[in-house]
Parts: structure tokens; sequence; C-alpha cells
């Protein structure tokens, strides 16, 4: 038993696991700056108002970004790789956040109004536009 989580836990795996960890939290906290700099309304001043609906919402484009993100660790071959595969991942979530901003009309105002049905919505896009997007950003066969 201790020899195989000598094994699992070898110097090159746990250094692996630092180095990753590290780059997926800069990357999420990236991905949560550049959303929240892009929408309209003022995410967490809205939060900690109890504003639900940008909690919903913002919360939805994090998942969103998250899937692929994950998927694209597994699957990357360095982590310059994964950086590079990520950042795309982000850009789509932005796109998906700008386009569902034109299909509903007034999203930003809307979510900051504490409409829940919008961010609902804008949650839902942005949480299947993220399983789409882990979908596709797997190995080529």
């Amino acid at each position: 038993m201790l020899d195989m989580l000598r094994m699992s836990l070898n110097a090159q795996a746990v250094t692996s696991f630092v180095v990753y960890i590290v780059v997926a939290a800069l990357l999420f906290a990236l991905f949560q700056f550049a959303y929240t700099r892009m929408t309209p309304h003022k995410e967490f001043t809205l939060i900690r108002e109890g504003n639900v609906a940008a909690a919903v919402a913002l919360g939805g484009a994090l998942i969103g970004f998250a899937l692929p993100a994950s998927n694209i660790i597994s699957y990357s071959v360095s982590v310059l790789d994964a950086v590079v595969w990520a950042l795309i991942a982000g850009v789509v979530q932005l796109l998906a956040f700008s386009v569902t901003s034109l299909v509903l009309k007034g999203l930003s105002a809307r979510i900051a109004k504490g409409e829940i049905a919008a961010a609902i919505y804008a949650a839902s896009v942005s949480i299947s536009v993220g399983l789409l997007n882990s979908a596709c950003m797997t190995p080529a066969t």
C-alpha cells in the first residue's frame, strides 16, 4: 500500500499538480476579471447587495469556463498548450455573453434589476456553451 502511494505521489507528479493548479487558478481569475469588466453591470457590487440574478449569471459563466478548462488540462500536452486553449475557451465564453445580450435585449440591465429569469437564461447559455466547448476541445484522433 505504501509503495503504491509513493508511486502516485512522486516528486514529478506533485510538481505537475502544483504547476497546473496554480496555472488553472490564474486562468480562472483572469477569466473572471475579463468577464466582469466586459459586462456593463457590476457583478460583485450587485452580489454584495444580495442580487441573486447577478450571482446566478456570474456563476453560470464561471462554470461555463471551468468545464472546458478542466478538459483542456486533462488532455493538454504542456502547460503552454493548456494556457492557449483555456484562453480560447475564455474568448468563447465572452462571445457567448455578447450573443446572449443581442438575443435577450437589455440583459445586463435585467440582471442588475435582479431579474432571475434573465440570469438563469444567461447562465444556461454559458454552461451549455461550456459543455459544447469542452466536447470540441479533445485530442484529434
